[in-house]
């Protein structure tokens, strides 16, 4: 593409938005020789390579990739075959670790079934190069410094300088710590020529004897390498050298053994270079909240909420920009100020972005094309790189864009015929936009002409457009309206401004009737495309939340159909566990009854028999009949009223209604007892035939093994436990026990005050109080009945 469309759209400050994302100098590189593509597959590969590392950024925070340098030189000087130094082999070793790392990531990524593109593929052309990486990681270090490791040779070298230095330090200590400080000008140990020396004072240079290697300014102090330590000076630079030798040689033969791998290297530093800007390209995209385009091979661009990348996010406006399926020239008319020329940057910067495989900041399921070329006549005080643009710079660029453009281009212009008499640039602009139509290629224009609004209504394949103005703020919104040309708004800003409304006045008079109906027409249309936007925005969200809604339940219902199964089998597993554990306790309560009747021959007292059948009753598992209609008017008809016989379904004995207590309780005579029964406890049943004269029922009371005298109610809830003390006191009444305990605990003191309350109210309690310390204290209850 030409150039200059780069400059105009600021395609480099997009550009330099990736430098901070990128870790490699292959990576920068890259980025540098970025640029529009035209052929699709190329475009679709780089688009799905962002998705790929888009998904990686999303997933795990980016793809590892170090700070690598460039290794082609390197490489060249291997080619010739010359030795590295520690630093340019520390950069090649950093490299293949560089390697190992990203190819265990993408084999962690692969083990947890992530699924990639491109990735994959890409990833396994690295050559990992196992054995020489483990002998340059084992011999250089970060900084180029060469290992301890490196060889046997070395490591003995460097032991035998360690251990002369420390016998050289031992004795210039001597020196510097002895009666031979005095001598010495400064108590230190210092370096010349790579020999250890002292600093003496001049007067007695001949007192520790050995060579002068320096001397101060002043010639006061002298730096004497003792004749003492000479002979371990001498064997110290001798170890040195042969160190100095034996890395050279080390070097030497790494150099040689990195050579027969120079394409295999710089290949793994391509392929690191490419994924490093693919990471960059993701991370970019997740900063300006940017998507994937799909691409239109007929060129049908449409850019949902189309945002421009170097503007605040904060402040940019989003806007709906289409061309190319209904229309392929769309022009923009409206006063200044109020957005075309950023809509023009926009759109054409978006274009340069998608085709450069780019994500952009545009909203899902945006469309995009492919341009072999983007022209742009864009010169006004709002451009941040030019100033005022004459008309005749204007035709000159407009020009050399006419002699260039075919079906596949893409033309920006900005102010069409502006800078000239107002009728002549308007002739002039509407002979332009014909010729870019008849060229096939692609238009969007601005212009103030009101002439060119009726050519948007009057050419096929064209279509008017304007950015919206706030009539109540005064205010441009900077919002494209497309098919509703657009409004100066000339009078409404002048009187805004201060104008005076005479002057309003007058102006408005001297305009035309039908100008002025014209004007009155695009603000009504105006208006109501606004209203009709911002239904069109409510409901799309009101069918999205519905449908939404309407997938979940469909999910919901799915998961119920598919568990119906299971949870039958479950019940079913369930109430067998029900009926095997009631037959067991049935079994023991009849084993028990027949072990009492066969006591002495002794008859089985009526509070025993109905204990037992209230334990009888218990296990019968009544199913839940409130929503059984049928089964409610059969039940509606057995209506209680006082002296009805009625069966006492807990306790399984026959009694007489007394009086209702209230809407859920009666007052119920069984034999001598008058108890407080539950309304749903009672059955309405037949009056029993008159009894035989001189026949009559004696109950003994006696204490029962079944009723025990203490009633623990810890852990229970308020409701369930004071029902279990009315129906205890009545057992242990039946019983004939003098006294009973029961077991409340303290906690709140919330069951122990209902507990007493009731106690006070019932009338067959003598007194009662709480428990001795040592068994419970406040918080077991003793009952002495009358």
């Amino acid at each position: 593409m030409n150039k200059k469309i780069f400059e105009t759209l600021e395609y480099q400050k997009v550009k330099d938005k990736l430098k901070p994302y990128l870790a490699s100098q292959n990576g920068l590189q890259e980025l540098a020789n970025l640029f529009p593509m035209t052929d699709y597959e190329a475009i679709q590969l780089a688009l799905t390579e962002t998705l790929d590392g888009a998904d990686i950024y999303r997933l795990k925070g980016g793809i590892p990739i170090a700070k690598l340098a460039n290794i082609r030189p390197q490489m060249k000087r291997l080619e010739i075959g010359a030795t590295l130094s520690g630093l340019e082999l520390a950069q090649i070793t950093k490299m293949l670790r560089t390697t190992q790392d990203i190819v265990r990531f993408f084999a962690k990524l692969e083990e947890e079934k992530i699924t990639f593109h491109t990735l994959f593929e890409t990833v396994a052309k690295l050559e990992i190069l196992p054995e020489i990486s483990k002998r340059l990681i084992k011999s250089i270090e970060g900084d180029g410094h060469i290992t301890n490791e490196a060889s046997d040779k070395l490591f003995g070298i460097r032991t035998r300088i360690s251990t002369t230095e420390s016998e050289i330090r031992t004795k210039m200590d001597g020196y510097t710590r002895g009666k031979d400080a005095k001598y010495l000008s400064e108590t230190i140990i210092t370096m010349r020529d790579g020999r250890y020396v002292i600093p003496v004072m001049a007067q007695y240079r001949n007192h520790f004897g050995g060579v002068v290697h320096d001397q101060s300014a002043s010639g006061q102090t002298l730096y004497i390498e003792p004749q003492a330590v000479m002979e371990l000076n001498n064997r110290l630079r001798q170890n040195q050298v042969e160190e100095k030798n034996e890395e050279e040689r080390i070097l030497a033969e790494l150099s040689e053994l990195l050579t027969p791998y120079r394409e295999e290297l710089l290949n793994n530093a391509t392929i690191l270079g490419h994924l490093d800007f693919i990471n960059a390209k993701a991370r970019y995209a997740a900063a300006i909240k940017g998507t994937e385009p799909t691409i239109s091979k007929e060129n049908h661009v449409y850019f949902r909420s189309a945002r421009h990348p170097l503007i605040d996010p904060q402040k940019v406006v989003a806007n709906d920009i289409e061309l190319g399926e209904t229309y392929k020239a769309l022009i923009i008319t409206g006063p200044n100020t109020g957005g075309k020329t950023i809509t023009l940057k926009t759109f054409g910067l978006l274009q340069l972005m998608a085709q450069s495989g780019l994500f952009i900041p545009v909203n899902e399921h945006s469309q995009m094309g492919i341009f072999t070329e983007i022209f742009a006549d864009i010169g006004d005080e709002q451009s941040i790189e030019q100033n005022l643009s004459t008309f005749s710079s204007h035709m000159d660029n407009i020009v050399k864009i006419l002699a260039q453009i075919d079906q596949h281009s893409l033309v920006l212009f900005d102010e069409l015929g502006g800078g000239t008499d107002p009728k002549e640039g308007a002739a002039l602009a509407i002979a332009i936009l014909d010729r870019v139509g008849s060229a096939g290629s692609y238009v969007m224009a601005t212009t103030h002409y009101p002439e060119l609004k009726a050519y948007g209504y009057n050419r096929p394949e064209t279509m008017n457009a304007s950015m919206e103005f706030d009539t109540q703020t005064l205010k441009p919104t900077y919002k494209l309206l497309v098919g509703i040309p657009g409004s100066s708004n000339a009078f409404d800003i002048a009187t805004r401004l201060g104008v005076e409304p005479g002057v309003i006045s007058q102006a408005r008079g001297l305009m035309d009737q039908d100008s002025q109906d014209l004007s009155a027409m695009i603000k009504d249309l105006a208006a109501r495309q606004k209203e009709a936007s911002d239904r069109a925005a409510r409901l799309k969200t009101e069918v999205a939340e519905a449908e939404q809604l309407h997938q979940d339940l469909s999910n919901e219902y799915q998961k119920l159909l598919n568990s119906k199964d299971q949870y039958l089998e479950k019940a079913k597993l369930q109430a067998n566990d029900l009926v095997a554990d009631a037959e067991k306790k049935a079994t023991e309560i009849i084993k028990r009854l027949r072990k009492m009747e066969m006591q002495g021959g002794a008859s089985i007292k009526e509070n025993q028999l109905i204990d037992s059948k209230s334990e009888l009753n218990a296990l019968h598992q009544a199913p839940n009949l409130k929503k059984n209609r049928v089964l409610q008017r059969a039940k509606a008809k057995q209506t209680l009223k006082v002296n009805d016989d009625v069966l006492v379904t807990s306790y399984g004995q026959r009694g007489t209604l007394l009086r209702q207590l209230d809407k859920k309780h009666w007052e119920v005579q069984l034999g001598i007892l008058k108890m407080k029964v539950a309304t749903d406890e009672l059955e309405k049943i037949a009056p029993e035939k008159e009894a035989r004269t001189g026949s009559r029922t004696t109950i003994r009371r006696t204490a029962s093994s079944a009723v025990k005298t203490t009633l623990d109610l810890r852990g229970k809830r308020y409701e369930e436990a004071m029902t279990e003390v009315d129906r205890y006191i009545d057992s242990a009444l039946l019983a004939g026990y003098p006294m009973v305990t029961i077991v409340h605990g303290k906690g709140t003191g919330a069951l122990r005050n209902g507990i007493t309350k009731y106690l006070q109210r019932n009338r067959q309690v003598k007194h009662f109080e709480y428990a001795a310390p040592n068994a419970g204290g406040n918080g077991a209850t003793v009952v002495y009945f009358k």
